[in-house]
């Protein structure tokens, strides 16, 4: 198990070689351990180390039952064109390893031309530099600006790749929570549509024969007498696939005027990520956080619940 680093230090990984490492090559047992060629590489041109029983090596070095490995990565610098910003910063999960944070509703995730200060990126960046973090943004699961709930932070370049492989194989999972128009019949459905970039929009996506597979666990939470409280899944994650599926099937978000939703009772899309569970690659074991929705979701849905 590596063990936790301390703050400012370059991020490092440690282990202790076993009986069955006996003659095997360190390159081999560092892939084992899923660093891959590219850090390696990184380690070797830009500052890393590696270390058995305090000496550097290279992965060449034949292992021995008890050395002590020490992999030392580059230290990470943040963009100097990313404004570091106090700005509050909801928490959910720390680790030196990574974060969970909750994102609340209308904020960036990151900066844009039109929005270079505000954003989850930004308020990462202030966080890291009063906390003497030394690592750049790595955002593993990102969520609109107008969608609220829970995001996935690594802090560190390697825990980013060990996560992302989670996400390709279907380890990350997101679940999420709407307020539809109309009132969907089926208790629960799976939308099975391909998702590409609509032809007359840069920003518009729709249901299309040559867009990407994207698949959408949708299941009924609360029928309301014009709507429908949906708790949804993500089997994929295209850009705005709850929202173009749902709207593709006649049941678009309330408030995503985008994809012809009204914003008589809310301002933005109702979509929240309530739930999010992943496999620690360090902890070695699966976290599981939840959050509840927030207030504009939740008068949104009460004065839906009481139309006639």
């Amino acid at each position: 198990m590596p063990e936790e680093r301390k703050t400012g230090a370059p991020f490092h990984l440690e282990w202790t070689a076993e009986e069955r490492d006996l003659g095997r090559l360190l390159r081999e047992f560092l892939a084992e351990q899923h660093i891959s060629r590219a850090s390696l590489t990184d380690i070797k041109y830009n500052g890393g180390r590696i270390l058995v029983d305090g000496e550097e090596v290279t992965v060449r070095y034949i292992l021995k039952p008890n050395d002590k490995i020490k992999v030392i990565f580059p230290k990470e610098q943040i963009s100097t064109g990313l404004i570091k910003e106090n700005l509050p910063l909801d928490i959910v999960y720390e680790d030196h390893y990574l974060m969970v944070i909750s994102k609340p509703p209308l904020v960036n995730t990151i900066p844009s031309r039109d929005r270079p200060a505000g954003s989850i990126a930004n308020a990462i960046a202030g966080y890291y530099d009063r906390n003497n973090i030394s690592s750049t943004i790595h955002i593993v699961t990102r969520l609109d600006r107008d969608t609220s709930g829970l995001m996935l932070i690594a802090k560190h370049r390697h825990v980013h790749h060990l996560l992302s492989e989670q996400q390709k194989s279907g380890t990350v999972n997101r679940y999420y929570e709407a307020i539809v128009e109309g009132v969907i019949a089926e208790d629960r459905r799976i939308i099975d549509e391909p998702i590409g970039r609509k032809e007359t929009s840069i920003i518009e996506r729709e249901v299309r024969e040559d867009g990407k597979p994207a698949r959408t666990i949708v299941e009924v939470k609360e029928k309301l007498p014009t709507a429908t409280h949906v708790y949804l899944k993500l089997m994929t994650g295209r850009t705005h696939q709850i929202r173009v599926h749902m709207s593709h099937i006649g049941y678009p978000l309330t408030g995503d005027d985008l994809y012809g939703g009204s914003r008589r009772h809310i301002k933005r899309q109702a979509l929240h990520c309530r739930k999010l569970s992943f496999y620690h690659p360090f902890l070695r074991k699966e976290l599981t956080f939840t959050k509840e929705m927030p207030p504009d979701m939740s008068k949104a849905l009460d004065e839906l619940s009481r139309m006639v």
